[in-house]
């Protein structure tokens, strides 16, 4: 991108930059519409959650249902839904990670982005 004499060639920096906005931007869309699972409890317990992290259901197999022990059934809730946000989470960062190392920020500038947890 360095022209003849030495100086860099804007036009192509610009045109660079435009490609790699476009690629985010159809990135965060994907992932937008993404929706990842995450269980626990060999599967008792089902946590799906969007891309950009959030909850959008849970399902309980009627079998964890014990109103004895209703600590256990919420640590499975909690475990299914960690497990999901980590899922997104690795999404993520296979959709983006190519997009912010071409920006030369990777992974941690992503958070300067105002994307979901991430930075």
């Amino acid at each position: 991108m360095v022209q003849p004499g030495g100086m860099p060639d804007m036009q192509a920096i610009l045109q660079q930059a435009q490609q790699m906005q476009q690629q985010l931007v159809a990135a965060q869309e994907e992932l937008a519409r993404a929706e990842v699972t995450g269980s626990a409890g060999g599967g008792l317990v089902t946590a799906k959650v969007s891309g950009s992290l959030e909850l959008k259901s849970l399902s309980i197999d009627p079998k964890v249902v014990d109103p004895e022990d209703t600590e256990t059934l919420a640590d499975l809730v909690v475990a299914a839904v960690r497990d999901a946000t980590k899922n997104a989470q690795k999404l993520t960062e296979e959709k983006l990670g190519p997009v912010a190392g071409a920006l030369g920020g990777g992974m941690p500038g992503l958070g300067n982005l105002g994307l979901p947890g991430l930075g």
